[in-house]
Parts: structure tokens; sequence; C-alpha cells
């Protein structure tokens, strides 16, 4: 059975309590920077998140994209599952965090 390091990366980490947060950005993408401007804002109270912004123009972007169907930026991948595309409800971003976290 073949099973990539992506799943083993996420793997270990829910193993070790920890959440893995893919944000798969575009260059020049407005929602993006929104995204990442707000994760600034709340990272220091997510210390079991691991944040990667992940650019959609390189091999793993491709393949994130292509994977989880993201036609639209930015793709929030919450240990290895689409959250959402496009943009991000902040409310509902923060509530699953906290579900995940409990």
């Amino acid at each position: 059975m073949w099973i990539s390091q992506q799943w083993l990366m996420v793997y270990d980490l829910i193993m070790s309590n920890k959440i893995l947060l893919q944000e798969l950005s575009a260059p020049g993408c407005l929602h993006c920077k929104e995204f990442a401007a707000f994760w600034e804002s709340i990272k220091g109270e997510w210390s079991n998140v691991e944040f990667q912004d992940v650019s959609v123009v390189t091999p793993e972007g491709q393949e994130l994209a292509q994977k989880h169907m993201i036609f639209a930026s930015p793709g929030i991948i919450i240990n290895g599952e689409l959250f959402s595309t496009g943009g991000v409800d902040k409310k509902k971003f923060v509530e699953k965090l906290k579900k995940l976290s409990a």
C-alpha cells in the first residue's frame, strides 16, 4: 500500500495532538492575503497548529489543488481535509480549530 508523505505528516501531527493547517494560495490573490493576515493575528492563540502556506504554482500546490479539486484561492485544508475555498468564514474557522483542539 502506497501512502503519500503528506498523509504521513498529517498522521504524525494528529497523533501528537497537533493540527496541520495549509493555505493553498495564489500570487496576487486578495483573499489569500486577507486569510494570511487573519491567521497572523490569531496564531498566538493556537500553539498546537502547524501552518503551511503552499503556493498553487509549486508541484506540491498543484497536487493539493488536484486532490481537493480546489478551483478558487485560498484553499484551506485542515488535517488533510478541505475546509473552504475562495474565502474563509472566520467564525466557522475558529470553531473548527476549537473542536479539533478539544
